[in-house]
């Protein structure tokens, strides 16, 4: 009997490849997950390729290696975070500032849970690039002009500035990884507005000379 003809129509279509844009993409997406998930020294390129269905030899033509693909997937987040930060601490009143500080690293936090891991995670040793660190480092910057505002019109060693600055913005860094940690169960805006009320109103009590009642 003779083998009845395919239609145009019942013939398999034709499985689609990726485009290289596309593989590097979907690879950079598998990589943010286990590096976000593992860390950097528990990740291989082998389970990214192997996740990926790919062969090693594809992730080294993309990447050069397992630091080039971190690179990738660190700056990727720095940049994203760092345009949320930037543009959160554009114009208000140094409360709102402080605000919109607060909210706009718990924002990252909540929308990119597995980026702010990689973030706040060891870089491994000689890498290059910015970190969060940097970031930090730039809020920083930025709260500290506010501060030596505020510290003049109070009549306060402006040369101190510098110092609270790394106290408040280290404070929403190390709360919101308490915050992720914790499974969010605070709603965003609760959280910042604790921190605000922390950092706010300990303001409006600064000592002078502050010293330590213990010994």
């Amino acid at each position: 009997m003779a083998k009845e003809k395919r239609t145009d129509g019942e013939k398999r279509a034709p499985r689609s490849r990726m485009t290289a844009a596309e593989r590097r993409e979907q690879l950079i997406e598998i990589a943010r997950h286990l590096f976000a998930e593992r860390g950097f020294d528990a990740t291989s390129v082998e389970e990214v390729a192997a996740q990926a269905k790919v062969s090693k030899p594809v992730v080294y033509e993309h990447f050069g290696g397992k630091e080039g693909l971190y690179a990738v997937v660190v700056d990727r987040e720095v940049t994203q975070l760092l345009g949320i930060m930037r543009a959160a601490l554009k114009s208000g009143s140094s409360r709102q500032l402080i605000e919109q500080a607060a909210l706009a690293l718990l924002y990252y936090i909540e929308q990119q849970p597995d980026g702010f891991r990689i973030l706040v995670r060891d870089s491994p040793i000689g890498s290059q690039g910015a970190s969060f660190q940097s970031i930090i480092g730039d809020t920083t910057s930025r709260v500290e002009g506010i501060l030596i505002d505020q510290f003049k019109a109070r009549g306060l060693d402006a040369r101190t500035a510098p110092m609270y600055a790394q106290m408040l913005v280290g404070m929403v860094g190390t709360t919101g990884q308490w915050w992720l940690t914790s499974g969010r169960k605070v709603e965003r805006r609760s959280v910042a507005a604790h921190i605000v009320n922390l950092a706010w109103n300990g303001l409006s009590g600064l000592e002078e000379k502050p010293v330590l009642k213990t010994d």
